[in-house]
């Protein structure tokens, strides 16, 4: 385990903080809000505005340049459907747009318990749709557009692209996956082996879920778990994160593997001796750092920058 990591994990232990699913979820957001120092400074941009789009769906858009058709990210927030904001990854998404020359696109979907399954995917997807179908209104050009999101927002970019391969639109150049969340099996060798006293834990990812999908089950709709998805030879190329330490690692790899299965061009990236929101946490991780440097290199190349 990375040093930092270590020190992270008994701060953590030290103070004592209870787990997500111990307390109310606008509690919750308020608390994982507070960790700035956590998330990091972002660069300063050329243009930075919040605008709500696709009539109802809340976004703030991020430009590097001034210039005309630039390529876009869309970028979906972690925190289990239930936490994070524009606020908390705005730092990983200046950091994005500024060295991976691109505009970025985030999404402020609606969170769970309040508004459950469909509605974070059905804003995702439309937000995603809405840039395709406007690119002039954003400068950015929608042949070069990539789908990314971390851990909760993992799995709406891997949604995302489900239905748009189905429906033939929005053209989806690749799709980022940062330890995404796949499917609630919770008897995988990572959430077994990881379960306690590295972050994100087995129960808080069991709450999640039951956030999310509330007393329904939707676990045959692939855009709540998209290895249900039929399609996956017909998807764009992907590109998954993962963290050695992480309860989500084995279904982000095993994901990765079906992708690379079904013929879809598909890298895989651990990050040995991290945990889940390493990428995220980048105020506090070297390695979260490198690894946001080296996703913005891997987009200059889909992009052909």
């Amino acid at each position: 385990m990375h040093p930092q990591v270590r020190s992270f994990l008994d701060a953590l232990a030290a103070q004592g903080r209870p787990g997500w699913e111990t307390i109310p979820p606008a509690e919750g957001r308020a608390l994982f809000a507070s960790f700035r120092a956590v998330f990091g400074e972002g660069p300063e941009l050329h243009r930075v505005e919040d605008r709500t789009i696709a009539g109802h769906v809340p976004v703030r858009v991020y430009w590097p340049t001034s210039g005309a058709e630039l390529p876009v990210v869309i970028y979906y927030h972690g925190g289990g459907w239930v936490l994070g904001n524009l606020d908390t990854h705005d730092s990983l998404c200046r950091h994005l747009a500024k060295q991976a020359k691109c505009v970025v696109v985030a999404v402020d979907y609606r969170l769970a318990p309040d508004a459950k399954f469909p509605a974070a995917f059905d804003d995702c997807f439309d937000a995603t749709a809405y840039v395709s179908q406007h690119a002039e209104e954003f400068n950015v050009d929608p042949s070069r557009l990539v789908v990314a999101g971390d851990s909760a927002g993992g799995n709406l970019a891997a949604a995302v692209a489900i239905r748009a391969a189905e429906v033939g639109l929005p053209a989806i150049r690749s799709q980022v996956l940062i330890y995404p969340v796949v499917e609630p099996q919770f008897e995988t060798e990572s959430y077994l082996a990881h379960s306690e006293g590295f972050g994100l834990t087995r129960r808080t990812m069991m709450w999640f879920w039951e956030q999310y999908l509330g007393h329904e089950d939707h676990t045959a709709s692939p855009y709540a778990v998209p290895s249900r998805a039929t399609n996956h030879s017909e998807l764009p190329p992907a590109h998954v994160i993962t963290a050695e330490y992480d309860v989500l690692l084995t279904e982000g790899e095993s994901y990765a593997a079906r992708l690379q299965a079904a013929g879809v061009p598909t890298t895989i990236r651990r990050y040995d001796g991290m945990i889940h929101g390493f990428v995220h946490f980048s105020g506090v991780f070297d390695v979260g750092k490198q690894a946001v440097s080296d996703l913005a290199e891997h987009l200059r190349e889909v992009f052909e920058l």
